[in-house]
């Protein structure tokens, strides 16, 4: 079957509510660890994960940061109601103007967000505005609805004072954490929904397989001979959109910005192009960089190549055309360093939007840490795709590991346990 044709119905399992981790566990790394080798299944506890790995291995990180997206205002009520008006929610997705983020975060006096907005038809018009409190001095931010684009609205946010836009968010901002938790984000949300080693502000849900790791379990990698490096990818919220359409060739796959430095590419061909991924947001950039590397070499040969980001973007069913590449990962990354090269790049920014589903061959990643996933999403096909890939002589099944981890009291989802994966 072609991977558009999968049936989600497929991928479905029931996952009792009480098995969902509404909250973490005091201690990152004393979560389970399902380990799972060529078949075969065992458990242990997150902290010895060093012990199940290879020497010399490289492990690649997120580092991405969650910003505080979700943003709140009262819509002013006239001069003769004296009950407080319509409460509205914005939640950041993207910056829009100006685009790359980090230059968006440095901004002091206004810029632009791709939103969702809550209640919206209570703000049908005009400004918003909300008056918050920075280092003793009352700033006025404001909100203003610009265009709509697709389910998004355009969003201009206006403040006065000499604040970046970073500082603003982290001020009056709420830290969002996944729907399925049911509950509000609390005060503890903000340092258990960080990884340890996030930097890199940007996303607006946690890349939740490195929420295990503590700086005891990375100075054990380190003391294993397991090298590190970090890849930027920032989550969308799309990362929770559900699959609704019965094939997923149907589903529009979300688009999301990544960052990778040079020496991070470097690293990884000084380790044949393989390497251990941490969670599956880690898995998608360096899966990507293959097919980046594809259409630099195209770019490069034909002369076309601009550098501009936009042109390598990948785009959600680049990885199964009828004639496939025969191009080695090496290969591929050996044409991303020439790329950035030649347009003088120490950082290769562009973005994604890679399905990885039954029927995809993977490139670069030959173990992976990840968490256990929602029923019916595409993460869990992005499993189910690495634990019986094409070239797997006896390829396993997604079923086994989930089946065991429900029956010996796993704990699911982003504050659940964690599992190595080695096909």
């Amino acid at each position: 079957m072609q991977p558009k044709h999968i049936h989600i119905q497929d991928y479905n399992y029931h996952l009792p509510d009480d098995r969902i981790a509404k909250y973490p566990l005091q201690q990152r790394d004393s979560s389970k660890l399902l380990v799972y080798r060529h078949g075969d299944i065992t458990q242990d506890t997150f902290r010895n994960i060093p012990h199940y790995l290879p020497q010399g291995a490289l492990m690649v990180f997120n580092n991405t940061k969650v910003i505080r997206a979700r943003l709140h205002f009262r819509k002013q009520s006239s001069p003769d109601n004296n009950q407080p008006g319509a409460l509205v929610e914005i939640f950041l997705l993207e910056p829009a103007l100006p685009a790359e983020y980090q230059e968006n975060f440095s901004r002091r006096d206004q810029c632009r967000w791709y939103c969702l907005v809550g209640n919206s038809k209570k703000w049908k018009q005009g400004q918003l505005q909300r008056t918050l409190n920075i280092d003793g001095q009352d700033i006025i931010l404001s909100a203003e609805r610009i265009s709509t684009n697709g389910s998004s609205q355009v969003i201009q946010f206006s403040w006065d004072g000499l604040h970046t836009w970073s500082e603003i968010i982290e001020a009056c901002g709420e830290l969002p954490i996944p729907p399925y938790l049911n509950r509000k984000t609390e005060a503890s949300d903000l340092q258990t929904y960080q990884t340890v080693y996030s930097k890199i502000k940007g996303s607006v849900a946690a890349p939740t397989a490195g929420l295990h790791f503590t700086p005891a379990v990375l100075a054990a990698l380190d003391a294993h001979g397991i090298e590190r490096e970090e890849v930027t990818l920032h989550v969308g919220a799309g990362t929770f959109k559900p699959v609704k359409a019965q094939e997923i060739g149907d589903h529009d796959m979300h688009t999301e910005h990544i960052a990778v430095h040079r020496h991070t590419i470097s690293k990884l061909l000084a380790h044949d192009a393989a390497a251990i991924a941490v969670g599956t947001t880690s898995v998608r950039t360096l899966e990507s960089l293959y097919y980046m590397g594809l259409t630099a070499q195209q770019l490069l040969h034909s002369g076309n190549a601009t550098g501009d980001a936009a042109e390598l973007h990948v785009p959600q069913w680049a990885p199964y055309g009828d004639h496939m590449p025969t191009t080695t990962p090496t290969e591929a990354l050996t044409a991303l360093l020439a790329y950035m090269d030649h347009f003088d790049l120490d950082v290769l920014q562009s973005s994604t939007q890679i399905i990885i589903a039954p029927g995809y061959d993977y490139k670069i990643v030959r173990m992976m840490v990840t968490n256990f996933h929602q029923p019916q999403s595409t993460l869990l096909l992005l499993v189910s795709a690495f634990i019986n890939q094409p070239r797997k002589a006896n390829g396993g099944d997604w079923h086994t590991i989930y089946d065991y981890a429900l029956a010996h009291d796993f704990r699911f989802l982003s504050y659940g346990d964690s599992s190595l994966l080695v096909p």
